[in-house]
């Protein structure tokens, strides 16, 4: 009833909108809980007071909570029944970009910058949704709220201090996961462990690959007393796909990056190049072979390759690998289907990685979410998103952690469609207008349906 309203209003405002994108974009909001400014320092504080004047503009009776987040109420006299939960906060940028990851670039009808898909781009697509609504004077019965955090990338502290300040509305959804419904993600386990390697005449003196725990790394830097020359070709061997090249006397070796959740769609440069140093004869190197193994996404060499009818397969991922003075450091990524525990997972990783003569270290997991697909409110959403794009809609699984993992009932709608990559978490995260257009109009006719 209301779409060609809707659609009209966003082509007419899309200058203002792709501004307002620009806005968040240009704020470097990476959550530093060591900041004198507290909770997240500077860039998540400004982060939320640019989303709390946002919801202001467009007539949210508005708090902010602590520093915590910010929210806004369609109605200041009525309970909120639903409740859009995102979050302004962002990973760092990381290298290999092709323009400044902190200034909106827009080419190739594609949105480019840190944050774009992840979250907000979908922030500002809520943000303007909620906008067009109002202004084209679409009645509403029930009040909704909009719940900006800024801790999201960190693991949540900040919504675990809202839930227990403020609580959350009975329906909930977040643009911080996949369409059609995001109602089933995989459990989580982040660890670190311990090692040594060989201090022989033939050693590595000094490795740096990965730079966060939730990313594959698509990029290390190492220095070898041995021949670069053999250890290149090995490494070329291994993967043909791997740019390396030499300066100021280390190697650079080049692959792609991907979200931690989605091995499959990377390059990993880690497990490359422990492959190769163990061929070239490097020790220290045979038993992170054995439980990592190159081209392998789901952990069956460490013991695990576990998967269900509903999640589907899990993954695993070597993320963090550094070496100086003999001493090796390193952090990996699982995520695991619904029919295990958290427990289980880390008791099996951490014999693996003892039986190969490391040390497990630091750890910490989240146990998986799973939301029956038959209730109401999800069925709503995805009778939303058959109207709005044509399409069948339907219930997914996925391993990467949603802003809504830990709450109650919550779903993720969106952002991304199925089988895109939006570079998440990597150098020239985007999104495209189609997809940018198409999370505008969802959204808008997701509040329109579940408010009215």
């Amino acid at each position: 009833m209301y779409k060609d309203k809707l659609r009209e209003y966003f082509e007419k405002h899309m200058d203002e909108i792709l501004g307002d994108l620009a806005e968040i974009i240009a704020i470097e909001s990476v959550a530093d809980e060591h900041s004198d400014i507290k909770p997240f320092g500077a860039g998540s504080k400004k982060a939320l007071e640019w989303g709390q004047k946002k919801l202001d503009s467009i007539g949210m009776k508005t708090r902010n909570i602590d520093g915590y987040a910010v929210d806004g109420d369609l109605f200041s006299d009525k309970e909120p029944v639903l409740g859009i939960l995102s979050h302004l906060d962002v990973v760092p940028a990381g290298e290999g970009w092709h323009s400044d990851p902190f200034t909106l670039d827009i080419r190739d009808d594609a949105l480019y910058g840190r944050g774009t898909i992840d979250d907000k781009g979908p922030s500002v697509a809520v943000l303007w949704a909620v906008k067009a609504v109002r202004e084209l004077e679409i009645p509403l019965s029930k009040s909704f709220r909009v719940i900006f955090g800024a801790d999201e990338e960190n693991g949540c502290k900040d919504m675990e201090y809202y839930e227990k300040k403020v609580g959350f509305p009975e329906m909930l959804f977040t643009p911080d996961g996949s369409f059609p419904v995001l109602n089933c993600e995989k459990g989580l386990v982040h660890l670190k462990f311990e090692g040594e390697t060989g201090q022989e005449e033939k050693r590595v003196i000094s490795l740096e690959c990965g730079t966060v725990i939730n990313a594959v790394p698509g990029k290390a830097v190492l220095r070898i007393s041995g021949e670069s020359d053999e250890f290149i070709r090995a490494l070329k061997s291994v993967d043909s796909r791997l740019d390396v090249c030499e300066e100021n006397g280390s190697i650079v070796v080049s692959g792609r990056s991907s979200h931690g959740s989605r091995p499959e769609r990377g390059i990993n440069v880690a497990t490359a190049l422990i492959k190769a140093l163990d061929e070239c004869g490097y020790k220290g190197f045979e038993g992170l072979c054995s439980v990592f193994a190159h081209g392998e996404f789901n952990g069956k060499s460490a013991g695990l390759g576990f998967s269900d009818r509903i999640s589907g397969d899990m993954t695993m991922a070597l993320t963090m690998l550094s070496i100086g003075n003999g001493k090796l450091s390193g952090g990996l990524d699982i995520r695991f289907p619904i029919n295990r525990k958290l427990g289980e997972i880390r008791s099996i990783i951490s014999a693996a990685l003892e039986n190969a003569g490391l040390r497990p270290g630091e750890c910490s997991g989240m146990e998986s979410h799973y939301v029956d697909e038959n209730s109401d409110f999800i069925r709503t959403l995805l009778r939303v998103y058959e109207d709005v794009t044509g399409e069948k809609g339907y219930c997914i699984s996925e391993g990467g952690i949603t802003y809504v993992h830990n709450t109650k009932g919550g779903v993720a709608f969106g952002a991304e469609f199925p089988d895109e990559d939006n570079h998440m978490h990597g150098p020239d995260e985007h999104i495209t207008m189609e997809t940018f257009k198409k999370n505008l109009m969802l959204y808008a006719c997701a509040i329109i349906e579940l408010a009215k």
